[in-house]
């Protein structure tokens, strides 16, 4: 439970008043989930003198879990944390043990990586370059919108108390996704020990998470395209990215294939059991394995 009071006395938990971000949300339901309940006092000015040894106090007062003084800590990339950042560095691996998880370590850099350095990149100011002719709406930016919106007549603490219970939500299934991508980048690390040094393509015997380990290895810098079992039946074949930042890929399906299905798809390519195409060629859709290497076969013969 995470609620919002209005006596110092009565919180275990204190972040500071006023326009509330990404960083003291997600760090506020982070610790909704280790310590069970938090009761968040929000302030500008922390009265030290009533704060006792139970009470947390993150994102402002310049104390451990602060990140405005000029001594703020940073990461090795260079990248300062933030209160979330903070407590999770202080907490996180206990937290992980609590939940049960087992491959704590590797979660734990994981989970930091995949969310909260982002998070505490933007707090700080340090924002990603984004290329495109449309508003990509981030994390940050949609905890931002919580905030009590011109003439909308809504209260400051049940604004916050609602971006809590959102940002609960996304920290409960990137814990989920996360433990997964650990185990399955295992599996994935396994399956390039068997290939060849120059392989093309990977095929996997179930769907896994693998685009970043693959991504990260010098070793699987040849393979360019990725086959696994479909959720809807049959086989996919994904394009493989030319990196995590740059999604333009290493080799497209045929032109010719763009935003083809069914049997026209079937007579364009000369492959029987191959359904869809997708129109910017990144991924087509195959009736069963066999499918999948005949286009391997068809695609891959001058590489």
């Amino acid at each position: 439970m995470l609620k919002v009071v209005n006596k110092i006395e009565d919180a275990n938990c204190i972040t500071h008043s006023g326009t509330f971000h990404a960083d003291e949300v997600f760090a506020s339901a982070f610790l909704e989930l280790y310590l069970g309940e938090v009761r968040v006092f929000r302030t500008n000015q922390v009265d030290f003198s009533k704060v006792n040894d139970s009470m947390l106090v993150y994102d402002v007062g310049r104390g451990k879990f602060d990140h405005h003084q000029n001594d703020a800590l940073r990461r090795e990339n260079g990248i300062p944390y933030c209160a979330f950042g903070l407590l999770w560095k202080e907490f996180g691996k206990d937290f992980l043990q609590k939940r049960g998880i087992e491959l704590v370590d590797r979660v734990f850099d994981l989970f930091d990586k995949d969310l909260v350095e982002g998070i505490d990149a933007d707090d700080n100011g340090v924002f990603p370059k984004i290329d495109a002719n449309f508003k990509v709406k981030t994390i940050p930016g949609v905890i931002k919108i919580f905030n009590p919106s011109f003439q909308a007549n809504q209260e400051e603490a049940s604004q916050f108390e609602k971006a809590c219970s959102l940002a609960k939500m996304v920290l409960e299934e990137e814990l989920y996704y996360i433990n997964g991508k650990a185990y399955a980048e295992e599996q994935i690390l396994d399956l390039l020990d068997d290939l060849d040094e120059n392989a093309k393509y990977m095929i996997l015997p179930t769907f896994l998470p693998y685009e970043e380990t693959i991504l990260g290895e010098e070793r699987a810098k040849s393979i360019l395209f990725v086959a696994y079992p479909s959720n809807r039946g049959g086989y996919a074949i994904k394009t493989v990215p030319k990196s995590v930042e740059d999604k333009s890929t290493r080799m497209d399906f045929p032109e010719e294939w763009a935003g083809l299905e069914g049997e026209e798809l079937e007579r364009v390519s000369g492959i029987s059991g191959l359904t869809f195409c997708h129109s910017t060629r990144f991924l087509v859709s195959c009736k069963d394995l066999d499918t999948v290497y005949q286009v391997f076969g068809k695609i891959l013969v001058d590489c």
